[in-house]
């Protein structure tokens, strides 16, 4: 997919900060690949919320291999088999019409019941639905205290999905190189952040947002990516307490 969230991508936040990476026994080698693997599928989940998709994204989605995350959990399992079942139907105005689905719902030019599915965290927090409440704010500080800043020239408010996915794959990023350098209290904070940003900053009003979209959506591709980005923040969930405990673990021998 496109894009990253540092300085040097295409897109998104920036950040400074990054250790080393030394050997490590078996275990850490794996630990450090799933972080790799969970900070590439929030970058792609980023990019799928960012902008609607150009044709490179869109064929070399297709050629992707899933098949680690088959049985993953219920809402994960169908969102994937829906986008796959259209992407395999692709035509030469597949593009195009994921474009409009896209803008219809996450650009907001069309609405259901007067109600906008926008991707931002304040838009499904505040009493009056608007941009730039508490939810923007309490995001950017969540950034800035973590170092980390939208990049210049972006439109979008920091409450963006796309931007919380992409502080997300920075943190997952940092945490695999606390990991391998074998500085486990810096590998543990960066864990706890991620898990208490999925938490009050994403799962508290994805739920809202999706069930929205769903209503605006015409086609199944983003159906799909709405059901498989949920189970994915579930599957995130479970996997953070379980690296957690195995960091403590190695920070307390």
């Amino acid at each position: 997919m496109a894009g990253s969230a540092l300085q040097e991508k295409e897109h998104g936040v920036q950040a400074v900060d990054a250790c080393g990476s030394v050997a490590a026994d078996a275990d850490v080698e794996a630990m450090g690949a799933a972080l790799k693997g969970r900070s590439a599928f929030y970058r792609m989940i980023s990019a799928l919320y960012f902008k609607p998709l150009s044709q490179e994204q869109i064929d070399r989605m297709a050629q992707a291999d899933f098949s680690a995350y088959e049985s993953v959990n219920e809402a994960f399992d169908k969102g994937l088999a829906d986008i796959g079942r259209m992407l395999r139907k692709r035509n030469t105005g597949t593009r195009q019409d994921l474009a409009v689905d896209f803008t219809a719902a996450f650009a907001g030019t069309s609405s259901w019941e007067g109600r906008y599915a926008v991707p931002y965290k304040s838009v499904f927090t505040s009493d009056e639905g608007l941009m730039y409440q508490d939810g923007y704010r309490e995001v950017f500080s969540a950034f800035k205290q973590n170092c980390v800043r939208r990049r210049d020239g972006l439109d979008y408010p920091d409450d963006h999905l796309s931007f919380m996915c992409e502080f997300m794959a920075i943190l997952s990023d940092h945490a695999e190189s606390h990991m391998r350098a074998g500085e486990w209290v810096k590998a543990r904070k960066d864990l706890e952040t991620s898990r208490d940003f999925l938490d009050a900053h994403i799962m508290s009003w994805f739920a809202d947002f999706s069930d929205l979209a769903q209503k605006i959506l015409k086609g199944r591709f983003y159906r799909g990516v709405l059901e498989m980005t949920e189970g994915f923040f579930e599957l995130d969930r479970d996997v953070m307490r379980e690296m957690l405990e195995e960091v403590e673990a190695r920070r307390a021998a």
